[in-house]
Protein backbone atom coordinates (compact mmCIF):
# COMPACT_ATOMS: atom_id res chain seq x y z
CA UNK A 1 0.00 0.00 0.00
CA UNK A 2 1.19 3.42 -0.82
CA UNK A 3 2.84 5.74 2.14
CA UNK A 4 0.40 8.76 1.88
CA UNK A 5 3.21 10.51 3.95
CA UNK A 6 5.45 10.05 1.12
CA UNK A 7 5.09 12.57 -2.09
CA UNK A 8 4.48 10.63 -5.48
CA UNK A 9 6.24 11.67 -8.79
CA UNK A 10 5.38 10.77 -12.54
CA UNK A 11 8.61 11.14 -15.10
CA UNK A 12 7.85 10.55 -18.78
CA UNK A 13 10.77 9.75 -20.85
CA UNK A 14 12.66 8.02 -18.15
CA UNK A 15 13.97 5.09 -19.76
CA UNK A 16 17.52 6.93 -20.24
CA UNK A 17 19.01 10.09 -20.47
CA UNK A 18 17.40 13.34 -18.61
CA UNK A 19 14.13 11.28 -17.79
CA UNK A 20 15.62 8.64 -16.53
CA UNK A 21 17.95 11.17 -14.05
CA UNK A 22 15.29 13.12 -13.28
CA UNK A 23 13.66 9.81 -11.78
CA UNK A 24 16.67 8.95 -9.66
CA UNK A 25 17.05 12.20 -8.67
CA UNK A 26 13.68 12.46 -7.44
CA UNK A 27 13.80 8.93 -5.74
CA UNK A 28 17.17 10.01 -3.77
CA UNK A 29 15.28 13.33 -2.44
CA UNK A 30 12.62 10.32 -0.82
CA UNK A 31 9.77 10.44 -3.39
CA UNK A 32 7.86 7.32 -4.71
CA UNK A 33 8.51 7.78 -8.32
CA UNK A 34 6.98 6.10 -11.42
CA UNK A 35 9.00 5.86 -14.87
CA UNK A 36 7.07 5.69 -17.81
CA UNK A 37 8.18 5.51 -20.78
CA UNK A 38 7.10 3.98 -24.50
CA UNK A 39 10.32 1.87 -24.41
CA UNK A 40 10.90 -1.33 -22.39
CA UNK A 41 12.88 -0.25 -19.46
CA UNK A 42 15.79 -1.43 -18.79
CA UNK A 43 15.70 -1.71 -15.05
CA UNK A 44 20.18 -2.28 -14.58
CA UNK A 45 20.22 1.58 -16.17
CA UNK A 46 20.99 4.33 -14.37
CA UNK A 47 23.70 5.20 -11.84
CA UNK A 48 21.15 4.88 -8.11
CA UNK A 49 18.96 1.70 -7.24
CA UNK A 50 17.22 2.33 -10.17
CA UNK A 51 15.21 -0.89 -8.92
CA UNK A 52 13.80 1.65 -6.80
CA UNK A 53 12.04 3.09 -9.29
CA UNK A 54 8.42 1.78 -10.52
CA UNK A 55 8.53 1.28 -14.54
CA UNK A 56 5.89 2.01 -16.77
CA UNK A 57 5.24 1.53 -20.14
CA UNK A 58 3.67 4.79 -21.33
CA UNK A 59 2.81 6.24 -24.83
CA UNK A 60 2.00 9.75 -23.97
CA UNK A 61 0.52 10.63 -27.34
CA UNK A 62 -2.64 7.94 -26.17
CA UNK A 63 -4.67 10.40 -23.38
CA UNK A 64 -6.92 7.28 -22.48
CA UNK A 65 -3.47 5.21 -21.54
CA UNK A 66 -2.01 8.22 -19.63
CA UNK A 67 -5.89 8.74 -17.92
CA UNK A 68 -5.31 4.94 -17.15
CA UNK A 69 -2.19 4.96 -15.12
CA UNK A 70 -2.83 8.26 -13.29
CA UNK A 71 -5.83 6.49 -12.30
CA UNK A 72 -3.86 3.14 -11.46
CA UNK A 73 -1.00 4.34 -9.91
CA UNK A 74 -1.66 8.04 -9.02
CA UNK A 75 -2.53 10.27 -7.57
CA UNK A 76 1.11 12.38 -8.18
CA UNK A 77 1.93 15.20 -6.55
CA UNK A 78 4.70 15.96 -9.17
CA UNK A 79 5.12 15.64 -12.88
CA UNK A 80 8.10 15.87 -14.87
CA UNK A 81 7.21 16.10 -18.90
CA UNK A 82 10.74 14.69 -20.20
CA UNK A 83 9.62 12.09 -22.84
CA UNK A 84 10.73 13.75 -26.37
CA UNK A 85 11.62 13.16 -29.90
CA UNK A 86 13.86 14.98 -32.11
CA UNK A 87 12.33 14.63 -35.19
CA UNK A 88 13.46 15.11 -38.56
CA UNK A 89 16.65 16.80 -39.38
CA UNK A 90 16.28 18.73 -42.59
CA UNK A 91 15.24 21.54 -44.07
CA UNK A 92 11.83 22.93 -43.31
CA UNK A 93 10.58 22.12 -47.09
CA UNK A 94 11.70 18.83 -46.69
CA UNK A 95 10.06 17.76 -43.70
CA UNK A 96 7.19 14.74 -44.78
CA UNK A 97 4.10 15.84 -42.84
CA UNK A 98 3.53 12.75 -40.97
CA UNK A 99 7.19 13.32 -38.89
CA UNK A 100 6.54 17.11 -38.26
CA UNK A 101 2.91 16.05 -36.74
CA UNK A 102 4.34 12.67 -34.94
CA UNK A 103 7.21 15.19 -33.32
CA UNK A 104 4.36 17.98 -32.32
CA UNK A 105 2.79 14.89 -30.72
CA UNK A 106 5.17 13.42 -28.81
CA UNK A 107 6.59 16.68 -27.23
CA UNK A 108 3.57 18.87 -27.13
CA UNK A 109 0.71 16.86 -26.88
CA UNK A 110 2.21 14.66 -24.61
CA UNK A 111 2.82 16.90 -22.17
CA UNK A 112 -0.99 18.15 -22.58
CA UNK A 113 -2.21 14.84 -21.75
CA UNK A 114 0.01 14.22 -18.62
CA UNK A 115 -0.99 17.75 -17.16
CA UNK A 116 -4.75 17.35 -17.85
CA UNK A 117 -4.47 14.10 -16.56
CA UNK A 118 -2.60 15.03 -13.23
CA UNK A 119 -3.78 18.04 -12.16
CA UNK A 120 -6.95 17.67 -10.99
CA UNK A 121 -5.65 15.72 -7.99
CA UNK A 122 -3.22 18.54 -7.53
CA UNK A 123 -5.80 20.96 -7.47
CA UNK A 124 -7.76 19.02 -4.98
CA UNK A 125 -4.58 18.17 -2.36
CA UNK A 126 -4.08 22.09 -2.92
CA UNK A 127 -0.18 21.50 -3.93
CA UNK A 128 1.37 20.43 -6.77
CA UNK A 129 4.89 20.69 -9.08
CA UNK A 130 5.03 20.03 -12.83
CA UNK A 131 8.33 20.50 -14.56
CA UNK A 132 8.47 20.62 -18.50
CA UNK A 133 11.02 20.24 -20.61
CA UNK A 134 11.56 22.85 -22.91
CA UNK A 135 14.41 23.56 -25.19
CA UNK A 136 16.88 26.31 -25.87
CA UNK A 137 15.76 25.29 -29.15
CA UNK A 138 12.31 26.66 -28.23
CA UNK A 139 13.39 30.13 -27.61
CA UNK A 140 16.16 30.68 -30.61
CA UNK A 141 15.36 27.80 -32.74
CA UNK A 142 17.81 25.55 -34.51
CA UNK A 143 18.26 24.86 -38.23
CA UNK A 144 17.06 21.93 -39.22
CA UNK A 145 15.47 21.20 -36.66
CA UNK A 146 12.02 23.22 -37.38
CA UNK A 147 9.86 20.80 -36.17
CA UNK A 148 11.42 20.38 -32.63
CA UNK A 149 12.06 23.94 -32.22
CA UNK A 150 8.34 24.64 -32.31
CA UNK A 151 7.25 21.39 -30.39
CA UNK A 152 9.64 23.05 -27.72
CA UNK A 153 8.13 26.81 -28.35
CA UNK A 154 4.95 25.58 -27.67
CA UNK A 155 5.82 23.74 -24.55
CA UNK A 156 6.89 26.67 -23.08
CA UNK A 157 3.86 28.90 -24.12
CA UNK A 158 1.87 25.91 -22.67
CA UNK A 159 3.54 26.30 -19.51
CA UNK A 160 3.17 29.62 -19.02
CA UNK A 161 -0.41 29.62 -19.77
CA UNK A 162 -1.24 26.72 -17.19
CA UNK A 163 1.56 28.35 -14.48
CA UNK A 164 -0.81 31.75 -14.47
CA UNK A 165 -3.99 29.32 -14.21
CA UNK A 166 -2.94 27.30 -11.10
CA UNK A 167 -0.71 30.48 -9.53
CA UNK A 168 -2.73 30.97 -6.67
CA UNK A 169 -3.78 26.88 -5.92
CA UNK A 170 0.06 26.07 -4.64
CA UNK A 171 0.46 23.84 -8.36
CA UNK A 172 3.44 25.39 -9.59
CA UNK A 173 4.10 24.75 -13.19
CA UNK A 174 7.78 25.59 -14.63
CA UNK A 175 10.06 24.57 -17.92
CA UNK A 176 13.75 24.06 -18.05
CA UNK A 177 15.32 24.85 -21.54
CA UNK A 178 18.30 23.19 -21.36
CA UNK A 179 20.69 23.38 -24.63
CA UNK A 180 23.02 20.45 -26.12
CA UNK A 181 22.57 17.53 -23.14
CA UNK A 182 24.52 14.47 -23.63
CA UNK A 183 21.83 11.96 -23.80
CA UNK A 184 21.29 8.84 -26.16
CA UNK A 185 18.64 10.88 -28.05
CA UNK A 186 21.10 13.26 -29.40
CA UNK A 187 22.30 10.05 -31.34
CA UNK A 188 20.14 10.76 -33.69
CA UNK A 189 20.54 14.18 -34.29
CA UNK A 190 23.17 15.44 -37.20
CA UNK A 191 27.10 15.74 -36.51
CA UNK A 192 26.76 19.29 -38.27
CA UNK A 193 23.91 19.86 -36.54
CA UNK A 194 25.50 19.45 -32.86
CA UNK A 195 28.81 21.11 -33.96
CA UNK A 196 26.29 24.20 -34.35
CA UNK A 197 24.09 23.93 -31.05
CA UNK A 198 28.03 23.36 -29.20
CA UNK A 199 29.64 26.36 -30.80
CA UNK A 200 26.67 28.75 -29.81
CA UNK A 201 27.84 27.29 -25.84
CA UNK A 202 29.95 30.46 -23.94
CA UNK A 203 31.53 27.66 -22.02
CA UNK A 204 32.28 25.26 -24.79
CA UNK A 205 30.93 22.19 -23.60
CA UNK A 206 27.72 20.30 -23.66
CA UNK A 207 25.41 19.70 -20.67
CA UNK A 208 24.95 16.26 -18.34
CA UNK A 209 21.43 14.58 -17.93
CA UNK A 210 22.62 15.06 -13.93
CA UNK A 211 23.34 18.79 -13.73
CA UNK A 212 19.56 19.19 -15.16
CA UNK A 213 18.01 16.56 -12.57
CA UNK A 214 19.39 18.74 -10.19
CA UNK A 215 17.57 21.67 -11.25
CA UNK A 216 14.33 19.57 -11.59
CA UNK A 217 15.08 18.41 -7.48
CA UNK A 218 14.77 22.18 -6.92
CA UNK A 219 11.38 23.17 -8.94
CA UNK A 220 9.42 19.88 -8.04
CA UNK A 221 10.01 20.86 -4.03
CA UNK A 222 8.38 23.00 -1.57
CA UNK A 223 11.93 24.91 -1.75
CA UNK A 224 10.27 26.20 -4.90
CA UNK A 225 7.46 28.57 -3.66
CA UNK A 226 7.65 31.66 -5.59
CA UNK A 227 7.99 30.86 -9.25
CA UNK A 228 5.48 29.39 -11.68
CA UNK A 229 5.00 29.95 -15.50
CA UNK A 230 8.57 30.55 -15.62
CA UNK A 231 11.29 28.99 -17.98
CA UNK A 232 14.76 28.21 -16.63
CA UNK A 233 17.88 27.80 -18.71
CA UNK A 234 20.72 25.35 -18.57
CA UNK A 235 21.98 26.12 -21.11
CA UNK A 236 26.15 27.23 -20.44
CA UNK A 237 25.28 30.72 -21.04
CA UNK A 238 23.77 30.32 -24.76
CA UNK A 239 20.33 32.16 -24.08
CA UNK A 240 20.03 35.50 -25.11
CA UNK A 241 16.71 36.30 -23.37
Amino acid sequence: MMDKDIRSALVTGAAQGIGLECALRLRADGLRVVAADISAVKKDSGSAAPGDLEFRQLDVTDMSAVTALVEEDGPFDVLVNSAGVVGPNTFVWEVETSDWQRTLDVNLTGTFNTIRAVVPNMRKNGWGRIVNIASIAGKEGNPKLSAYSASKAAVIGLTKSVGKELATEDVLVNAIAPAVISTPMNDNTAPEVLDYMLSKIPMGRIGQSTEVAELVSWLSSERCSFSTAAVYDISGGRATY
